[in-house]
Order: structure tokens, then C-alpha cells, then sequence
């Protein structure tokens, strides 16, 4: 199962509506990733900025919103690694409401680069990043097909 961070509907995120304004949602995604990171590889996100130097600005993004979310909402925000490039990683998101998992509220993706914060120059991916990103690939892949084949070896 890809990593799942766990968050609420604040009043801050919902419009005249009621509902949550569509720019929260890509709140949401950095959120989660900045879980994904620090839970599941071990890397405080933090340290990326302060101690490596390096950041992972979003240079394209798509969205399709499928469901409402309203104040009070739990929610789970599922993180992949969809592509690992020289320079970029494309992430994918799933956003679920909590009580409903099997249900996609809305869905995304967007393409970050490897960037030195001090120089604004795009890098490739340091090598620790890239076998952590790429363990969590296989790991994915492994626990996906053993859903779709409970009988496969793993």
C-alpha cells in the first residue's frame, strides 16, 4: 500500500461554499509529501532545505476533483512515485474522504525538479534519494500485485 498521511478540513480550507477552495488541495499533496518523506523514507524534509540544500519546486501540475470535501472532513492523502527522471520525480496523489476510503475525492500528479537552493540550478537526484524513492517503487509494485494476486510469491 503506498503511503497514506492523514489530515482534517480546517475552516481555513473551505469557501463560500462550504466545500474546500480547489487550491487546498495541492496544500494537501506538499503536506503529505513532507509526511511521506520523514515517515516512510526516514528524511526529515527539513533537512532536504537546511542541511542538503536542495528543494523540489513543482514545474507542472494536473488535478481532476471528483468529490466534495467539507469542513470537519477527515481525509487521507495517498502518495506514489509515478516517474524517477535524471532531474525530476513525478509524484502522484490520491485524496480519499476517511469515512469513504474506497471513494477518490480528487486526484493528481505533479512533476517537481531537484534544484540547489543556493545557486537556483536544477541537479540530478543525489543517489541516497534515488535507492529510497526506488525502494518505495518496488515496494509499491510488490504489495500491488500481491493484491491483484493474493497467491503470487512476494
Amino acid at each position: 500500500m503506498p503511503f497514506q498521511a492523514h489530515l482534517k478540513v480546517c475552516f481555513s480550507d473551505i469557501d463560500n461554499a462550504g466545500i474546500v477552495y480547489y487550491p487546498r488541495f495541492v496544500h494537501y499533496f506538499h503536506v503529505a509529501l513532507e509526511d511521506f518523506f520523514s515517515m516512510e523514507l526516514g528524511v526529515n524534509y527539513s533537512m532536504l532545505l537546511q542541511k542538503h540544500r536542495i528543494g523540489f519546486p513543482t514545474v507542472h501540475l494536473e488535478t481532476d476533483f471528483r468529490r466534495k470535501l467539507r469542513y470537519g472532513d477527515h481525509l487521507i492523502v495517498e502518495v506514489r512515485v509515478l516517474k524517477l527522471g535524471n532531474t525530476s520525480i513525478t509524484w502522484g496523489y490520491k485524496v480519499y474522504r476517511a469515512q469513504e476510503p474506497g471513494l477518490v475525492v480528487t486526484e493528481g500528479q505533479n512533476t517537481t525538479v531537484c534544484m540547489n537552493i543556493d545557486t537556483y540550478e536544477k541537479q540530478g537526484l543525489p543517489s541516497w534519494l534515488r535507492i529510497l524513492l526506488e525502494n518505495y517503487q518496488e515496494k509499491c509494485d510488490l504489495l500491488e500485485k500481491a493484491a491483484e494476486d493474493p497467491y503470487a510469491k512476494v
